[in-house]
């Protein structure tokens, strides 16, 4: 044992370890939530209602004017707050992108009950369909906004956060505690950790060590702690069993933490057989799905052409640009392996000199490093084909805009595994079966989240994964985190 290290075999009265802030902010904060969300509601409802009397009637004045009783913008809101309840978003700590995500389902919920009972009522012949997008369109945006406000506020005064014992140090409870501290808005802090081989757990030294498994029930009752996580995937069936029996007389909440980080989890169902007592966990593929496939390359077009005539304008003064600074073809065209293994031309903007061939050869013969790097990631960080302006292009992936053509020709998606060349092909193994199911993407999971700043492995794994992890969602979170990414110019070269 390491003399310098300190064990509290019997931890501080739970008044030291939970903070009265805490333990008010249990009660407390659900209530301040739900006001403020109601109140967010009817503001959201009343600026969809000026909006459009006020903006929307002014740039088009032939239409008429549909005056609601004022009852509505208070009422309506209580059908959102229904389905806010439904979906227990004030009892549970959920993840930044989770939350967001229900607050859309609680909202296209609502919208559409709403516009069912208007239909059945005769109210819907009365009614502004443009005041209806207009009410899902702000109780979204200010939903989230102010979820995200308010627990970051109730999180600097101490009422958000909600303390946890983590039985376990190994490295599934390190990558629990990274979760934590990655998304801080879920309020969990640990409070203390429980490990019997502490000696060699690092996480042990981070966090008060209040003792082994064999006093755990003295340490989580004299805590005061509420909920327990346990994060020993090593432990034998037996011991875990033990663990749970001895805890949760104990406690409100135990949370099992299997060891299946990177497993596909974002389409999980849980089962039980209660005569068994044996759980099942049931992972859906989405992707083998044709109907989600077809809902996918549906959004896809629609989402193309619609901000393809955005980015149209964009795409001339940077065609123009290149031109300028290195005379020759405006687009490059590279045959890349799409999905079921056809090939296609990749199109995007030239950002390399006209002879990057005979360039790069020359090039790799004279750096054995360089030649090194491109065996091993088909990429090189200081490239000399690199045109002053291809430069920038990578640097804010405005290359890219090119393959909106593909999208429309149905050889890309928006979203999907990264293109790749046919050399790549065996870097992927048996996970090629994933690649081929589905259409490669303009951008990815592997974009935002590193992107040229990860190995080639681990770009292979994050491609498997959104695979198998697939919903509409996750394509529009990961475009939604596109955007940040390509400002900031992470892993971009």
């Amino acid at each position: 044992m390491n003399s310098s290290r300190t064990i509290i075999l019997n931890p501080p009265d739970s008044i030291s370890v939970v903070p009265i802030s805490n333990r008010i902010g249990q009660w407390l904060s659900p209530m301040i939530l739900c006001g403020t969300d109601y109140l967010t509601l009817v503001a959201a409802m009343w600026s969809a209602f000026y909006m459009r009397e006020l903006i929307i009637l002014s740039l088009f004045p032939r239409l008429l004017s549909y005056p609601l009783p004022n009852y509505f913008y208070y009422v309506t809101p209580l059908i959102f707050m229904g389905f806010l309840f439904y979906e227990r978003i004030y009892a549970r700590r959920l993840p930044f992108w989770k939350n967001i995500e229900l607050v859309f389902k609680v909202c296209s919920y609502s919208v559409a009950l709403i516009i069912g009972v208007f239909f059945v009522t005769g109210i819907m012949k009365d009614m502004s369909r443009i005041l209806i997008a207009l009410i899902w369109v702000t109780s979204f945006a200010y939903l989230v906004v102010t979820q995200y406000a308010l627990k970051r506020l109730l999180l600097y005064c101490g009422l958000w956060q909600k303390p946890v014992v983590i039985v376990g140090a190994g490295k599934t409870a390190e990558l629990l505690v990274k979760a934590f501290e990655a998304d801080p808005g879920m309020g969990y802090k640990v409070a203390g950790v429980i490990e019997d081989h502490y000696q060699e757990r690092p996480l042990a030294h981070q966090y008060p060590l209040w003792g082994n498994f064999s006093n755990i029930e003295e340490a989580v009752m004299r805590s005061g702690v509420r909920d327990v996580m346990v994060a020993a995937p090593g432990l034998e069936r037996e011991q875990l069993l033990d663990l749970v029996y001895r805890i949760q007389p104990h406690v409100s909440n135990l949370i099992l933490v299997p060891n299946l980080f990177g497993i596909p989890m974002a389409n999980l169902e849980a089962e039980t057989m209660a005569n068994q007592q044996a759980l099942l966990l049931r992972i859906k593929n989405n992707l083998a799905r044709t109907y989600n496939r077809l809902f996918k390359y549906t959004f896809d077009i629609i989402a193309t052409i619609l901000g393809g005539l955005a980015v149209l304008p964009v795409m001339g003064v940077t065609a123009i640009l290149i031109y300028i600074d290195s005379p020759g073809p405006v687009f490059f065209a590279h045959r890349r392996v799409g999905a079921k293994g056809e090939r296609f031309l990749c199109y995007k903007f030239r950002t390399m000199v006209v002879d990057a061939g005979e360039k790069l050869e020359q090039y790799l013969e004279q750096n054995p490093d360089a030649a090194a790097e491109w065996r091993k990631d088909f990429k090189l960080k200081d490239d000399p084909r690199i045109t002053r302006m291809g430069k920038w292009l990578r640097q804010t992936s405005l290359d890219e805009l090119p393959q909106i053509i593909n999208v429309l020709k149905g050889e890309m998606s928006l979203v999907g595994p990264r293109p790749i060349v046919e050399k790549e092909i065996e870097k992927y193994g048996e996970t090629i079966h994933d690649y081929y199911l589905v259409r490669p993407g303009i951008t990815g999971y592997w974009q935002v989240n590193g992107r040229n700043d990860v190995d080639y492995e681990t770009r292979v794994q994050m491609d498997s994964w959104y695979v198998r992890n697939w919903s509409l969602w996750l394509d529009m979170v990961i475009l939604m985190k596109t955007f940040n990414v390509v400002f900031r110019k992470e892993g971009a070269y």
